[in-house]
């Protein structure tokens, strides 16, 4: 598991990160969401040691973080690290060797790794004659190639068409089986409710929501779907009861409680026809739209 304990991060007068603490465990996928300028860079940056807390740890099963942990990460940062004008399997050769890989297996995972992402016959061509998306995904090649302990990776689906997103989701969910905790930004909602078994939201540096996807669920608002032929508007007179939308029998509702809820759909079973009564299960997208507010 890779923990961050209380990170804060100042640029002169300004705190960009503040008691910063989450956890990303092993065997799944942990979606770090938030608005531009949140801190997110920033704290994938001091995990990676590319920058320096003022105070607080970063630590790994349990243990403080170094350098030797740091060289079996891999590493994606959002603004592409490879070189434009070299091929794109030699440089994947090259950064593979870095990390111990003798020439042979480099090569061998490289190619193998691009033909997963569908660019197998461009990996003779430079980098930058790449279109933006297939540079991307050469980018997220790199950053597997020596099968890390861990993937910190900042906005890996950024540019990429639906072939590719399903292609890297594949991929990355097969490591996560492993047991590599995967910590990746995204502004796509619709891809951390789909791919995350956890979440980290930030907001202006501080945490606003952190933990799986099913404890952040019970810690949103309880909705339910409500159908009450012909016209469910008199649930607006029930106390304990906000009615968020009705549409003729339909409603979206709230209940202040579990009791509030039995007590309508008696109510609703006395008036008649009760055609629907479930709970709403809000996606990620909704819990994090939610906490930012």
């Amino acid at each position: 598991m890779l923990e961050a304990i209380n990170l804060t991060r100042h640029f002169g007068s300004r705190t960009v990160l503040e008691d910063v603490s989450f956890s990303v465990p092993a065997n799944g996928m942990t979606g770090f969401v938030g608005a531009n300028g949140a801190g997110k860079t920033t704290t994938m940056r001091i995990i990676m040691g590319v920058l320096k807390s003022h105070s607080g740890s970063v630590s790994f099963n349990d243990t403080a973080i170094t350098a030797a942990h740091r060289a079996r990460f891999g590493y994606m940062p959002e603004e592409r690290g490879l070189y434009p004008k070299q091929q794109v399997l030699d440089q994947l050769n090259y950064l593979g060797q870095l990390h111990g890989m003798s020439r042979t297996d480099a090569r061998t995972e490289a190619i193998g790794l691009l033909d997963r992402f569908g660019i197998a016959d461009r990996a003779k061509d430079k980098l930058e004659s790449l279109s933006l998306g297939n540079q991307q995904r050469v980018q997220v090649a790199a950053s597997l190639m020596h099968h890390p302990v861990a993937l910190i990776l900042d906005e890996p689906f950024s540019g990429l068409d639906p072939l590719a997103v399903d292609s890297m989701s594949s991929l990355l969910a097969e490591r996560a089986a492993t047991g590599v905790p995967i910590l990746f930004s995204s502004h796509q909602l619709d891809l951390i409710d789909q791919l995350c078994d956890n979440l980290v939201v930030l907001s202006e540096g501080r945490i606003v929501a952190a933990g799986s996807a099913e404890e952040l669920r019970a810690r949103a608002h309880s909705r339910h779907v409500v159908v009450t032929p012909p016209d469910a508007g008199w649930l607006r007179e029930q106390p304990g009861v906000s009615v968020l939308d009705v549409a003729g029998p339909k409603a979206l509702v709230e209940f202040a409680d579990d009791a509030t809820g039995q007590r309508v759909l008696r109510a609703a079973i006395d008036r008649g026809a009760v055609t629907e009564f479930a709970p709403l299960r809000p996606s990620l997208a909704e819990i994090y739209r939610e906490v930012i507010r």
